[in-house]
């Protein structure tokens, strides 16, 4: 076997195991930054919708890597908070800015984690159908669960 044989082997089984062990990591912030895109992590400020806690839960997790969801902000500080970004937007600059939809953007974004999702998944079929030791692969990908699960009880 030349070097560069063994170069591109390793440089595979590298690629097999570790794509597979981040697997569970890669779909979980494909599919919460997908609803973090259009904040359906966030109740609406009039109260009509709000999210179940187990997705609040994870947008933290993406967010900040914890499962502490921080109480809701009061009004008094929401609207020190808009006060403050007013003030420091005023000026020239306020003046020639137009307001874009960020729809477009938001659709795209979307659509990239779709991607990534489908990527991973594929890739995931793809370990198994042409790994020839399907137990370690099944080894990487449990421990791809269990390790993330670990480190979030310390």
């Amino acid at each position: 076997m030349t070097r560069s044989h063994l170069i591109v082997k390793t440089a595979r089984t590298i690629h097999l195991y570790m794509g597979v062990f981040l697997t569970p990591a890669i779909l979980f912030f494909a599919l919460t930054g997908a609803w973090q895109t259009f904040s359906l992590q966030s109740p609406t400020t009039d109260g009509s919708y709000v999210p179940p806690r187990w997705v609040q839960q994870f947008s933290q997790l993406h967010k900040n890597a914890t499962f502490a969801v921080p109480p809701p902000k009061k009004k008094s500080d929401e609207k020190s908070e808009n006060k403050h970004a007013e003030e420091g937007h005023e000026g020239p600059a306020k003046k020639m800015e137009t307001k874009r939809s960020p729809l477009p953007m938001k659709i795209f974004f979307v659509l990239v984690s779709l991607g990534l999702f489908i990527s991973t998944l594929t890739g995931l079929y793809m370990s198994y159908r042409y790994a020839r030791n399907k137990v370690a692969v099944s080894g990487a990908l449990v421990a791809g669960v269990i390790v993330p699960l670990l480190l979030e009880l310390f």
